[in-house]
């Protein structure tokens, strides 16, 4: 039976860049990082309900989202007005196929639009996690009840984070721990200039922590194959959990290489988009981890794919979760639902969107978290700062 008012009755994107203070400020490979960046996707019912949702323009924090709220507001939401917001995979497979939706729910196969891949999909992610929200909050239960609930009473978080140099990243590391975190994870790569450089930056970050913590490493795709063999080569005593984005994501010969030669496992995912990318990396052997970001990858509808691609292929999910409250609380919510993941990632750099733009206080227990609880994402948007930031 049609729940009466839950047509979708408008659509809405604004673009939010929230300026870091300086002395919070960190220095990576996409150079100093002095803002945090989102569209934020507001889908409101006839019944007057709201959902939230975030789409990303960059895997980073900081980027233009011009083109994301253009896509949503003039290509997407003449497609949506009117629609039934409780047929969320329908929606997903609309705006996937574009005009030839019809022949998707008949033939059991995408037609896809050009925009398969990049920004549309990101644009796609916002409308599909405000959907989500709207169907928890139909229901008054967390979205994670919607799928099956938790596979686990609690998830291990990781810290995320260390840019620190050779000097001063074992202290930086250390802080993380001291607040219950068992596993780290630090950037690497062209950032430190010579591969030896990131390698004194691990063996010192080891030195420091001792062998009971699980130290990750993220290059940001930043090396070339050889750059990342030999990185992998010189680590392979220090026990590392896994080695992250070791080279571009455009290089899919090489990611199978320095896969198949790494004494650590190798994660990748976060610049992927659908399902259809990560099947890719899974036929490639190219991957023992799987990242999707739930504000990229086409939303939770794609994440629920991309964990079941992990969990029939017996890889581990571990979602990216480095952006606002929003797409957190989605990531969470997908590995508490999902048996392939045991671990979730965890902002311990300056993140206001984590934080300032909702009410919830959201921060990891010695550690640990547990399953998400409220209705939806379980998240009150704090709509001053939305307004004190909107671009």
């Amino acid at each position: 039976m049609k729940i009466i008012g839950t047509n979708i009755a408008d659509v809405t994107a604004t673009w939010i860049s929230c300026p870091i203070p300086f002395e919070k400020q960190h220095t990576s490979d996409f150079g100093r990082i002095s803002s945090f960046d989102m569209a934020l996707v507001v889908v409101t019912l006839e019944n007057g309900m709201i959902g939230y949702g975030e789409a990303k323009a960059a895997v980073g924090s900081q980027g233009s989202c011009e083109a994301l709220v253009s896509i949503i507001e003039k290509e997407f939401k003449p497609q949506l007005i009117g629609k039934d917001a409780t047929q969320i995979s329908r929606i997903w497979s609309l705006l996937y196929n574009g005009s030839r939706s019809g022949y998707g729910e008949t033939r059991g196969r995408s037609f896809h639009v050009l925009g398969r891949r990049g920004i549309w999909i990101s644009a796609m992610s916002g409308i599909d996690l405000a959907l989500w929200d709207l169907a928890g909050k139909r229901l008054n239960a967390p979205v994670l009840d919607l799928v099956g609930g938790a596979v686990r009473d609690k998830m291990d978080a990781y810290a995320s984070g260390g840019w620190a140099d050779v000097n001063t990243i074992g202290e930086q590391l250390r802080s993380y721990v001291e607040h219950g975190f068992k596993s780290v994870k630090m950037r690497i790569g062209v950032m430190d200039g010579p591969v030896s450089a990131s390698v004194a930056r691990v063996t010192a970050a080891r030195e420091a922590l001792g062998p009971d913590y699980d130290i990750m490493v993220d290059a940001h795709g930043t090396y070339n194959p050889t750059e990342a063999q030999e990185f992998s080569r010189r680590t392979a005593d220090l026990n590392l959990r896994w080695f992250e984005e070791p080279v571009s994501a455009d290089a899919r010969k090489a990611m199978t290489a320095v896969r198949r030669d790494a004494p650590m496992p190798i994660s990748m995912g976060e610049s992927e988009f659908t399902c259809f990318d990560f099947q890719d990396l899974i036929d490639r052997e190219a991957a023992d981890i799987l990242q999707p970001d739930m504000a990229i990858c086409g939303g939770f509808t794609e994440g629920l794919k991309i964990s079941a691609l992990a969990v029939s292929n017996q890889l581990e999910l571990a979602p990216h979760c480095w952006g606002s409250a929003i797409s957190f609380s989605a990531g969470l919510t997908l590995a508490f639902a999902s048996p392939a993941a045991s671990i979730i990632e965890f902002s311990l750099g300056a993140n206001p969107f984590l934080q300032d733009l909702v009410s919830q206080n959201i921060n990891a227990d010695n550690g640990t978290f547990s399953p998400p609880t409220g209705a939806g994402w379980g998240l009150t948007i704090n709509n001053d700062f939305v307004a004190e930031f909107a671009r």
